[in-house]
């Protein structure tokens, strides 16, 4: 049977409902039906259930969903039933604010090592994370098997460093350098332009703003 491929916006949306999920298990709730997410937190119910469809028959009719297992079936999907190391490249403003951003942990997600050029940087820890050399990104990737890169460089320089990890066997990148990369099909890049996001809601605000 061919396997069915599932859509890059419905893993993002598995991703929004994990997160809803984890917030009713905190306040204590034991089922939920796709009517009760969808007016929670501003979801398409058809669409909850089309999704979760992909990977099998989680609801109960007439009861809805039971949360705990739920979370554990989209943990699984999602991956998360593992702990990750990720490689962060760039240790400037926002290389910084990454690593001082506690939710990577608490999702699973673990820093493992940084790399820098800035000789000044180099050999220190930062949040007791070893700072290394960009020139053995290839080695110590390898070294540690690490899957998952995180780009915080300039754009000039971007395309090496990605060609540099993807070398050293990842898979997986989150790019915040303002710059589009190119790679091989087998790695996924998941590109965040800061700049580009505040565009687009500052034409939004400008189009609230016109005269009717």
């Amino acid at each position: 049977m061919k396997a069915i491929k599932i859509s890059e916006k419905t893993v993002t949306r598995l991703s929004i409902y994990l997160r809803c999920i984890e917030e009713l298990e905190n306040e204590g709730m034991a089922s939920v039906s796709s009517t009760q997410l969808a007016d929670r937190f501003g979801l398409n119910s058809a669409q909850v259930r089309k999704d979760l469809a992909y990977f099998g028959q989680f609801g109960i009719r007439g009861l809805g969903y039971y949360i705990t297992p739920l979370r554990h079936s989209l943990e699984e999907i999602l991956g998360l039933k593992r702990a990750w190391e990720v490689a962060l490249v760039g240790l400037g403003n926002l290389g910084s604010a990454l690593i001082a951003y506690k939710g990577f942990q608490e999702k699973g997600f673990k820093i493992a090592v940084v790399f820098d050029r800035d000789p000044a940087k180099i050999g220190r820890r930062v949040e007791g994370i070893p700072v290394m050399d960009m020139g053995s990104i290839v080695s110590v990737i390898r070294k540690r098997k690490i899957k998952i890169g995180i780009l915080a460089v300039p754009a000039a320089g971007a395309q090496a460093v990605f060609d540099a990890l993807v070398k050293g066997g990842v898979i997986a990148v989150l790019n915040f350098a303002p710059t589009q990369l190119t790679g091989p099909d087998s790695v996924k890049i998941q590109n965040v332009d800061l700049s580009a996001l505040l565009k687009t809601l500052s034409y939004h605000i400008a189009q609230a703003e016109r005269p009717v």
